[in-house]
């Protein structure tokens, strides 16, 4: 999980990132294709897009404890636009399991 400050746009941001995939070896042949890396574009701001190539926020990152668990660590108070405080939707999702791996 990471949060930054950039000039890119969204849609300029989510080519980065790809981009970045490919350097370490991502391959999308198919849709669910086996993933070397996988980064997703969560939020941007507070902007709600819904593109072909990319929907904002995230549309099923309030129903992963993976997602939501790390983004309340590094911004407790963020809200998922549409959706309300991320923290909020803890409770929803701690049964899945997750295992932090450092510090």
């Amino acid at each position: 999980m990471a949060a930054l400050d950039t000039e890119l746009t969204p849609h300029a941001l989510l080519a980065a990132l790809f981009g970045i995939e490919a350097q370490f070896g991502r391959r999308r042949d198919f849709r669910h294709a086996p993933r070397t890396l996988d980064l997703d574009l969560l939020l941007y701001d507070d902007a709600t897009l819904d593109t072909p190539e990319l929907r904002l926020p995230h549309p099923r990152m309030h129903l992963r404890a993976f997602v939501l668990a790390p983004l309340v660590e590094i911004a407790p108070d963020c809200r998922i636009p549409g959706r309300g405080s991320a923290a909020a939707w803890l409770p929803a999702v701690r049964m899945q399991r997750i295992e932090k791996l450092a510090d």
